[in-house]
């Protein structure tokens, strides 16, 4: 095994460790997704029943239980807090962060692995997710787990890897290391490999590992678990667009390219030197990293449904790539002439998006300053990046520089902006006003969006809206006496269709989230 550096691991622990837990406690849950997977922990506590995940008291068949049951421990040892929520995310992308310098130390060398672990730490995908009570970084650290298992071939490890995966997000555990590990052979002219992975052990060994939840939860729901579970959630997203919008080829280009900010830059003359530049060696490994991103990349560019968070299985492979180049660069150092790309793309990059910070921040009101701190110290960290490597030829300070920017847009993000914002994307806030000043014993119509994060912060389900259609105006027409918690959009939607009733009043409005009552 390639030398592990204790100077670099303790470097890389303090880098990893402050950049994914800090702030997570800091922010209200956003909704509505954060507050679906609190929500669902907390219930399991409340009922005891860790078997069936539900949520507003029913049955929730979205997602397998295993981050419900991180979250839960959480829970049970941090206290029902933002924190602890976050928590169990944040340790499964540190974990994550760790593996990728272990396992690349001894595919490549022990700077490929450093960087690679820095790189991925860094961008701005990959941290946010970490810091976000969501499925993603748990289900990223099972199939990095099980690729990286294949390339070392730890084949026992890498079925218990597919098996954890599926129980964080289903059958995609498999599905996703095993094609890009069959495109891998095929490419390769290796498929004979199959042989010595013991696959029919391998998949008996997975379905221990997966398999007993999905047995006990058929036998209990029975058909309605797999029609729900299988056949919408897995089956019907691909298939049919949850958000009409998004449906184009190229709605993953933009988020590649801010998701891995602030490497973005590096990233074509990577993928090229990978290609002219690589040893034997290390193009067989090459290879199954472009395997790999490229497959993630075109499967969810096919999927109708579509989301952000979708591609984070790809940025292990982009990081291992880009970290490998720079290991390459500062080993030739001053004998390097590959790297004027390098101060181009970064140097677009850093112009174009400390510009866009400058003028995003423009468009809220909270934003103006905290927008205009990132957008100058991007810029001025940018022009630092193109400065150390056109003058000074130093990749090793350029990379770094990289690392700076990454971590300072993670903490005035997380200090700062999302802070002074919360309140227009979580109901904590509004929450607070409607147990102060309503009758809790009087019924409550929620919108859609809004409801799991009003039953995790007020603790009701209220009675579900579903935006966009005239179940607010239907709620209004009996007349009783009731209250409404509704984003402005559809508060504004429903006037400009019919007058304000005369006994509808606004009791409290909080960043364009409203509390009315109806008496």
């Amino acid at each position: 095994m390639k030398q592990i550096e204790k100077d670099s691991l303790l470097i890389l622990a303090c880098v990893i460790i402050f950049t994914l837990f800090f702030g997570i406690g800091g922010v209200p849950l956003l909704d509505p997704d954060e507050p679906v997977y609190a929500e669902t922990a907390r219930e399991m506590l409340q009922t005891g029943d860790f078997l069936s995940p539900r949520i507003f008291g029913e049955y929730w068949y979205d997602k397998p239980p295993m981050y419900y049951w991180l979250v839960a421990a959480a829970f049970k040892v941090f206290g029902c807090s933002e924190f602890a929520a976050r928590f169990p995310a944040a340790l499964m992308g540190a974990l994550t962060a760790f593996m990728l310098y272990f396992s690349v130390t001894k595919l490549f060398n022990e700077r490929a692995g450093f960087w690679s672990s820095l790189i991925l730490t860094s961008c701005i995908q990959f941290f946010y997710l970490s810091k976000a009570a969501v499925t993603d970084t748990s289900l990223l650290f099972f199939m990095t787990g099980a690729l990286l298992s294949f390339l070392h071939k730890k084949y026992w490890l890498m079925y218990v890897c597919m098996g954890l995966a599926t129980l964080v997000k289903g059958p995609i555990g498999i599905v996703f290391p095993g094609i890009i590990i069959f495109l891998y052979l095929l490419f390769m002219g290796q498929l004979r490999e199959i042989f010595r992975m013991h696959v029919l052990r391998g998949l008996l060994v997975y379905l221990l590992v997966a398999g007993p939840w999905y047995y006990l939860m058929y036998t209990v729901h029975g058909i309605e678990f797999i029609n729900t579970f299988l056949g919408f959630h897995n089956v019907t997203r691909f298939t049919t667009p949850e958000h009409a919008s998004r449906v184009t080829f190229w709605y993953y280009f933009p988020v590649v390219i801010l998701g891995l900010f602030p490497w973005t830059g590096l990233l074509v003359q990577s993928i090229k030197a990978s290609i002219s530049d690589s040893r034997i060696d290390d193009m067989r490994l090459l290879v199954f990293m472009h395997v790999w991103w490229v497959f993630v990349f075109i499967f969810f560019t096919v999927c109708k449904t579509k989301l952000v968070s979708y591609i984070l299985p790809m940025f292990p492979a982009l990081a291992i790539i880009i970290g490998w180049n720079i290991s390459r660069m500062i080993q030739k150092m001053r004998h390097n002439t590959t790297f004027y790309s390098w101060i181009a793309g970064s140097g677009i990059l850093f112009l174009l998006l400390g510009i866009g910070w400058i003028v995003g921040g423009q468009q809220l009101p909270e934003l103006v300053f905290g927008g205009m701190v990132l957008g100058v110290l991007t810029l001025l960290l940018g022009a630092a990046v193109v400065f150390t490597l056109w003058y000074y030829r130093d990749i090793q300070l350029a990379a770094w520089l990289h690392v700076m920017i990454g971590v300072v847009t993670m903490c005035v993000a997380f200090a700062f902006l999302l802070p002074e914002v919360a309140d227009r994307f979580s109901v904590k806030t509004i929450s607070a006003e409607y147990q102060q000043q309503c009758e809790q014993e009087t019924v409550i119509y929620v919108d859609k969006f809004l409801r799991p994060g009003f039953m995790y912060y007020a603790g009701k389900p209220g009675v579900e809206m579903v935006p966009r259609t005239d179940a607010f105006a239907k709620a209004l027409q009996n007349g009783e006496h009731k209250y409404f918690l509704v984003r402005g959009l559809e508060y504004r939607r429903l006037l400009q269709n019919q007058p304000q009733p005369a006994n509808l009043h606004q009791v409290a409005e909080i960043a364009d989230i409203y509390l009315l009552e109806q008496k």
